[in-house]
């Protein structure tokens, strides 16, 4: 199995390269880099994946110099970059193989400082075609005591997936 390919592809397999990996010591890590060389902007936060299944994905920050602000606390474009991910992988991982999808919209609302790691987790019902629509998923971003620093909504186009 083409890993790398198997991670630039749709829906399901996102989803067989996370079952296949995640269950092996040092699997999840394995993941998250192939993820990252997959799309180097995205990787710039090291994060760390938790879960990822169908409509579900649940994501850590680790909370690191190279992610924060003037203030002390984790920079805003970098919570911008979890939600994004967050609610695409766990958008991705329940589509279909014929579907794709590319977000169009993301809205941030910075609720307090965010220090610590701070995990995302996004739950939704992704469509069972890849009839061209768009879906409107959120992502809810938590510090270690459990409480919701920022919110992300983003809107998806999903459609069908061009040959090649």
């Amino acid at each position: 199995m083409n890993l790398v390919k198997d991670l630039s592809g749709a829906g399901t397999s996102l989803r067989r390269a996370w079952e296949r990996l995640s269950p092996l010591p040092g699997g999840k890590r394995i993941f998250d880099r192939l993820l990252g060389l997959l799309n180097p902007y995205t990787g710039s936060i090291a994060h760390r994946f938790l879960e990822l299944g169908p409509g579900h994905a649940r994501v850590a920050l680790p909370d690191r110099r190279a992610v924060r602000n003037h203030v002390n606390s984790v920079h805003a474009i970098a919570l911008a970059n979890l939600g994004e991910m967050s609610t695409g992988l766990a958008l991705m991982a329940g589509l279909p193989e014929d579907a794709r999808a590319i977000i169009t919209q993301l809205n941030v609302e910075y609720l307090k400082k965010a220090r610590g790691t701070i995990t995302a987790e996004c739950r939704c019902t992704p469509p069972a075609g890849n009839e061209r629509r768009e879906v409107e998923v959120s992502s809810e971003m938590r510090d270690e005591r459990g409480e919701v620093v920022a919110r992300a909504r983003a809107r998806w186009l999903v459609g069908p997936r061009t040959p090649g």
